[in-house]
């Protein structure tokens, strides 16, 4: 039996190291130089010095008006490329460290999981610019007249688009261990510390780096909303891609916007070659199966990584580091005393339930106060009304991303030729700012005189498609061979193959991409429901449609409101839709 990161034979060995989880070339007996070496080290030292020369420009005097903050040079697009990159790469490590405590966290507690995770539904389905008109005076005033501060707010936008599909693949993950190989971890003695760094999160690993690809791809998506920041008065633009987009388009300079996609294009590329790439080939050691695949996906990048001696020699001190803490003298865990009962009702889940219930009675009245009491019922009623329309184009637009995703998906998962030759063109796809193909939307809807309503949700579906696609895709290529193998010796094909086999396999990842696609419908509504270029407007009936205008209008009031509505939906898709879905891959749909 192959365990994620652990060798077939013996299984979960205790003597293990770190090195068994990836860093095995590290550790080296003497110092020396490769031919690998000449291009890795360079490489290092040129992003130290790209960091360090940003860092030194956070404390220049900030200038908020997008003309003098961004130059509309084609030349600039390099420093600009190199600063959004650095930012989303950032927003990606501070999301990756969100993920591990709060999907661990959920995982963990069947009563914290009762809150956190309709809470993640809730914080996923706040639009961007619903934490930026939030935050974005905290950041100025905790920074006053410097970058530092516009550059938190944009990073902060950047990780509030980032987090919640993470955590969500994680959170999916920890749950759906396959029983043997936490009883075989049990078998050796695991300690809850051992267990989850050399089991949960090497077989979450697969799934976590193809949703840190789209995780990154999202902040293309909202690199212009994150950069470039108007909340009625207040604005805050950084030098980067999005800003240069922002002030092209307010300028109607298609050329400049043929230059930035260019550079967003190369950015995906590098990024995708350097980091997406090797990280997805060093993964396939995580796979949970009996015998190893006949093709792996392979990287050229992870073996010149691998054979760069002085690079791996400096690297060591952390490689002990992490073993060091695998030792870490956690106890085992004691059997839990039998709570103390009311009835059916434990006496802990009755103070829990109290105390969630304060809170929320607290948080109702003080929305309320602020909402209700300003705006009127009747405000309350038209803005539920327009969050029906958005629910409806946001479980249209998710329906049909699995109808075309989950064939093409497995498909691709299931071949790594195929694979290899799609991940860079499928990351360039989702990577691409699709709200570039916005103002050409709104153009052609204003000159055939077509229904915004109607046509303005197919630009839902430019964003929100990729994380049923990289799910599916995930989800494929971590199926196991060996199941494949008995199928195709029993015959299996068709429907049968799709109900009995592949289905059952990859339904977690499905969902996984489902939920999270329908948060980023409900997020892209912000940008789909009311397009601009230039002077020019057009917007569907929507309650994206109405946060993006009261948000430009700056009534923090009706922007609340919409907010509010907006997470109710979700947090009610949660509890009748996506809890019992899930519920349904935790005891039966599972590879045990």
């Amino acid at each position: 039996m192959r365990i994620p990161g652990l060798p077939a034979v013996p299984v979960l060995s205790p003597r293990l190291g770190l090195s068994r989880l990836g860093v095995s070339q590290l550790g080296v007996s003497r110092i020396g130089a490769s031919r690998a070496d000449l291009v890795v080290v360079p490489l290092v030292l040129l992003v130290l010095l790209s960091l360090g020369w940003q860092a030194s420009r956070l404390t220049l005097p900030y200038e908020p008006a997008i003309g003098r903050a961004v130059s509309p040079d084609p030349v600039a697009l390099v420093g600009y490329t190199l600063r959004t990159t650095s930012r989303m790469l950032i927003g990606l490590a501070a999301s990756f460290v969100f993920a591990l405590v709060y999907a661990t966290a959920a995982a963990k507690s069947r009563r914290a999981e009762r809150i956190l995770l309709p809470l993640l539904d809730v914080l996923q389905s706040v639009p961007v610019l619903g934490y930026v008109a939030v935050s974005i005076t905290f950041f100025l005033a905790l920074f006053p007249g410097r970058q530092i501060g516009a550059e938190l707010a944009a990073i902060f936008a950047l990780f509030t688009n980032q987090a919640w599909n993470l955590a969500f693949s994680l959170h999916q993950s920890l749950t759906t261990v396959p029983p043997n190989l936490r009883e075989a971890a049990r078998a050796f003695h695991f300690n809850p510390w051992r267990v989850f760094w050399r089991l949960e999160l090497p077989f979450a690993m697969p799934g976590l780096i193809w949703n840190a690809m789209l995780s990154m791809a999202g902040g293309w998506f909202f690199v212009v909303a994150s950069e470039a920041i108007a909340v009625g008065d207040t604005r805050v633009t950084v030098p980067g891609v999005g800003s240069y987009l922002a002030l092209a388009i307010e300028r109607r300079d298609l050329g400049a916007i043929g230059w930035a996609a260019l550079a967003i294009m190369v950015a995906i590329l590098v990024v995708d070659q350097l980091l997406f790439r090797p990280l997805i080939a060093w993964a396939e050691r995580f796979k949970a199966e009996h015998t190893q695949a006949a093709q792996r996906p392979g990287s050229w990048a992870l073996g010149l990584y691998r054979r760069a001696q002085l690079a791996n020699w400096a690297a060591s001190p952390v490689a002990r580091l992490g073993r060091l803490a695998l030792r870490l003298p956690w106890p085992a865990p004691r059997p839990a005393k039998a709570p103390a009962r009311i009835g059916l009702v434990s006496a802990g889940d009755i103070v829990w339930y109290l105390v969630i219930g304060a809170v929320l009675v607290n948080v109702g009245r003080q929305a309320y106060e602020l909402i209700v009491a300003d705006l009127g019922w009747a405000e309350v009623v038209r803005v539920i009304l327009l969050g029906a329309r958005t629910a409806v184009r946001v479980a249209l637009v998710t329906a049909f991303a699995i109808l075309v995703w989950l064939p093409l998906g497995v498909a691709i998962g299931l071949r790594p030729r195929l694979a290899r030759a799609a991940q860079p063109l499928a990351q360039l796809l989702a990577s691409f700012p699709a709200n570039l193909l916005f103002p050409p939307a709104a153009l052609a809807i204003v000159a055939w005189r077509l229904d915004p309503n109607l046509w303005l949700t197919g630009l839902f579906f430019l964003g929100s498609q990729w994380y049923v696609a990289f799910n599916v895709i995930a989800g494929a290529a971590a199926f196991p061979s060996e199941l494949r193998d008995v199928a195709k010796a029993f015959r299996m094909r068709g429907t049968t193959w799709w109900r009995r086999v592949m289905l059952p396999g990859i339904y977690p990842y499905l969902l996984t991409g489902a939920v999270t696609a329908a948060g980023a419908c409900w997020n892209a509504s912000i940008l789909a429901e009311l397009v601009t270029w230039g002077d020019l407007s057009v917007h569907a009936r929507g309650l994206g449609a109405y946060i993006a205008h009261w948000t430009a209008a700056g009534d923090l009031a009706r922007v609340a409101l919409g907010i509010t509505i907006m997470s109710r939906f979700v947090a009610l898709s949660n509890r009748f839709v996506w809890r019992p879905l899930y519920n349904i891959a935790e005891r039966h749909w599972r590879l045990d």
